[in-house]
């Protein structure tokens, strides 16, 4: 009997302890995070499109006959002008060809005039009935050849007074010539492969490929008067810096690719110093901005679950509430949101991997 009652003691006491150990626990404390107000702001950023600088004329210089290359009068990659000369191929066989041609033609006219006399001479016998008509047929048929003779002589000239003009080179437009592919003695004929190439440096352009939903909006800047002074078009070089100039669109290529489902979109800057160069990797940053103030939150209070965006909004008693969100633009370390808050909601921005939908937070200053 005394061992039950000993029992039904201690059992007493250790519920007692328990119970007193629960008391003591109570809720846990709200978790100190920092937050933000949602505000509206300016939500200009810029949009990024790979480009490759490309120039807005360029001309391949082919050789039209074949010969030696006699001559180059030009320094790699300099400046030239419309009309300087820039090679010569040897022009030997095509004078020598031209020579004997010119004494063909001489020849032929020579016998035109003889052929001119004879005709004229039995013409007028004929009207006498002082020759045979057989003999004045004779000589007008003889006249008329040697005339298509005399101008078959002269189209010759032309064919080969043209291969040797064709012999000396001379630069179509202005612009900056690449290097030379040839050298001096370098056997040349008509074919694929050029003996250079000029591009004209001033302006210059980038050329983008742009996805088919951007087709409106490049059609809207490039009827947009005033782009180059806003900076609506900037090119970002390789090593991060901006080009000084801005740019404006200057062709849109008339088909969208059906391969790739992009179209071309050249857009040209000025190019004074030469700094651009044609083949150049770079970005086109195209300014995006809405006329009106849109919802701005940092993207540090983002959380990503199964490719969608949710915030801890913070509501009534301090307790947060998971709410989904369709985000828009990244500008800078902020993101815009088209759905799911409104302006003056508390958003949790650090802390939000210690709560959960539903936890009591307290927030602290940063």
């Amino acid at each position: 009997m005394r061992s039950i009652l000993i029992f039904i003691g201690t059992t007493l006491l250790l519920t007692a302890c328990g119970d007193k150990k629960n008391e003591q626990q109570g809720p846990p404390p709200p978790t100190p995070v920092t937050a933000v107000k949602v505000t509206k702001g300016n939500a200009t950023y810029y949009d990024e499109y790979p480009a490759t600088v490309t120039a807005l004329r360029e001309v391949e210089i082919q050789p039209q006959v074949s010969g030696n290359v006699t001559g180059i009068f030009f320094q790699d990659g300099q400046h030239v002008s419309k009309g300087q000369k820039l090679y010569t191929i040897d022009a030997q066989q095509y004078r020598a060809t031209y020579d004997q041609a010119v004494a063909n033609l001489n020849v032929q006219k020579a016998n035109l005039n003889r052929a001119q006399k004879d005709a004229s001479r039995y013409n007028m016998l004929a009207s006498q009935d002082a020759v045979a008509t057989q003999l004045v047929d004779n000589a007008n048929a003889t006249l008329e050849a040697v005339k298509m003779q005399v101008e078959a002589a002269q189209a010759n000239i032309r064919q080969v007074s043209t291969n040797l003009k064709y012999t000396t080179i001379y630069a179509p437009m202005d612009g900056t010539i690449g290097i030379s592919q040839v050298r001096l003695g370098s056997a040349v004929a008509p074919g694929p492969t050029p003996m250079n190439t000029i591009s004209a440096d001033d302006p210059i352009a980038a050329d983008v490929q742009a996805d088919a939903a951007d087709i409106a909006r490049f059609t809207k800047l490039q009827s947009k008067s005033g782009v180059v002074r806003d900076s609506t078009l900037m090119l970002q070089l390789p090593d991060g810096s901006l080009y000084k100039y801005p740019g404006s669109v200057r062709i849109i290529d008339r088909a969208v690719d059906p391969q790739t489902g992009t179209l071309r979109v050249r857009v040209a800057f000025p190019n004074p110093g030469k700094t651009l160069k044609v083949g150049l990797n770079a970005n086109i940053r195209v300014k995006n901005s809405t006329d009106e103030p849109q919802l701005l939150i940092p993207y540090k209070a983002v959380t990503e679950q199964m490719s969608e965006y949710f915030v801890f909004v913070v509501g009534d008693s301090s307790k947060v509430t998971q709410k989904k969100v369709t985000l828009g633009a990244r500008i800078q370390g902020n993101v815009v949101v088209k759905n799911g808050l409104t302006e003056g909601q508390t958003i949790v921005t650090g802390g939000t991997q210690k709560i959960k939908d539903g936890s009591k937070v307290k927030i602290s200053e940063k």
